[in-house]
């Protein structure tokens, strides 16, 4: 019988690279779900009056939204910048 293959080590730095890029999508999925929820109240609180709840979702969604996704889209961008990189120089 053989022995089964060891699997090969994965480089702890690509490793960390993949963990930062699936938070980072998750980070803009989240973020731009919560824009679009303000769009949404927006559009509600247009048609339908704004009131003190429908103004406090839109400023929420908002604040969150962006607190999410203005470092995820930065995250993001230097996962790709560094993997290019790496492409590059052969890494």
């Amino acid at each position: 019988m053989t022995e089964p293959q060891r699997p090969t080590p994965t480089d702890p730095v690509r490793a960390r690279r993949a963990q930062v890029a699936r938070a980072a999508a998750l980070a803009q999925r989240a973020g731009y779900a919560l824009f679009g929820v303000a769009v949404v109240a927006f559009f509600v609180g247009f048609f339908a009056g704004f009131t003190g709840t429908i103004v406090t979702v839109i400023v929420v969604a908002m604040a969150v939204g962006s607190v999410l996704l203005a470092p995820a889209i930065v995250a993001s961008y230097a996962v790709k910048a560094a993997e290019r990189d790496d492409l590059e120089h052969g890494r």
